[in-house]
């Protein structure tokens, strides 16, 4: 590992942080930055992130810069891009304006060392671009020509991805850290809310359940969680099958399947957060709101396909994960179903679900 010199982590009172998208690898990189806070308590930390997955750091309305408070604990500045929509409107004038403004912002901040988690070309261009005049990333970063950029490149050792940010920050740091737990934002009306929502349907001894995924081949077939629920209520456990955007049709079949024991419903990410944390239980694939649970110390029953477990699986907290042999490690995003993760039964699943179960949460 490369250690920071000793008067540039003295001198450096300005950190950004980039890690872009999307949710569940901004959560993995939530402990990193608590390590970073915890080892510089007086420094001005920003992180630079997609609009959409903001809410994970900091809640709305809140602003986005400024003294921290629950509803943004890590952060004294959030800089938020939308990569994607700027692509889809290239030829735009307001387009341009929007990133010259975006950019302008983010190099007026001044930052003296910009630490890249993401590892891709476009985060190391924007690591770069901030004006920082050191960059960190890792020496085999997940797309290899993003090392051209970085002034100071870490050989991480870490299996699981958390660990190698984690390296990335006590390179900068100069000392081991350990592996902090990751800090998320509290919302009080967030959690008003969630908490009214289940009132309403009468819902308190609840499990989560989320057929949606990134991509196709790690989708478990969404009847199977209606199944799974069914199985469940059995035990008194209701089920709550929770749905992203685009995810609704996902969704409906699941609660069809459930025979009326589980509800689908759709959240927020201030109201998702606060929703995990009042579950006994997640149930669900490699996907953004399995890391949250996880980051919140929630049980899961992880269904792994094409993923590595090794490097993506839930961390630090109890966990069964499930993944069939026929399963090759791909991160290519195919539509068809993994042959592998079908393999994976309903009752596999539910007896996974009762080990979990039986033993309260620490």
């Amino acid at each position: 590992m490369l250690n920071a010199s000793d008067s540039e982590t003295r001198n450096s009172k300005r950190i950004l942080i980039v890690r872009l998208s999307s949710m569940g690898d901004v959560i993995h990189a939530l402990p990193a930055a608590t390590a970073l806070r915890q080892a510089f308590p007086d420094a001005v930390i920003g992180w630079l992130i997609e609009e959409r997955w903001a809410e994970l750091l900091c809640t709305l309305p809140t602003p986005r810069f400024g003294p921290r408070s629950p509803q943004r604990p890590l952060s004294d500045a959030v800089h938020a891009v939308n990569l994607k929509r700027w692509r889809s409107s290239l030829l735009a004038s307001q387009t341009w304006e929007r990133i010259a403004a975006s950019l302008s912002d983010l190099r007026s901040a001044h930052y003296d060392v910009a630490l890249d988690l993401q590892g891709a070309v476009r985060s190391a261009i924007l690591a770069r671009w901030s004006g920082a005049p050191v960059t960190y990333g890792a020496a085999k970063p997940r797309e290899n020509p993003a090392s051209l950029w970085y002034t100071r490149k870490v050989m991480t050792h870490g299996t699981h991805v958390v660990e190698q940010y984690c390296e990335i920050a006590e390179a900068f740091v100069g000392r081991h850290m350990g592996i902090p737990d990751a800090v998320l934002p509290c919302d009080p009306l967030a959690d008003e809310h969630v908490m009214k929502r289940l009132r309403d349907h009468n819902l308190r001894d609840f499990v989560i359940l989320n057929p949606g995924a990134g991509w196709g081949a790690k989708q478990w077939p969404a009847v199977r969680y209606g199944e799974v629920a069914k199985q469940l209520a059995q035990q008194d456990i209701r089920s709550i099958i929770n749905f992203g955007p685009k995810e609704e049709t996902l969704a409906k079949e699941a609660e069809t399947a459930s025979a009326g024991t589980a509800k689908a419903m759709s959240f927020s990410i201030s109201e998702l957060i606060a929703l995990t944390r009042h579950a006994h239980l997640f149930i669900g694939g490699d996907t953004g709101p399995m890391h949250l649970a996880a980051a919140l110390h929630i049980p899961v029953v992880a269904l792994f396909g094409p993923t590595d477990p090794a490097r993506n699986g839930p961390f630090a907290t109890r966990s069964v994960v499930l993944r069939n042999s026929k399963s090759p490690t791909s991160l290519t995003h195919r539509h068809d179903p993994d042959p592998g993760l079908l393999e994976i039964t309903v009752d596999q699943v539910v007896a996974a679900a009762t080990q979990l179960l039986e033993k309260p949460r620490g």
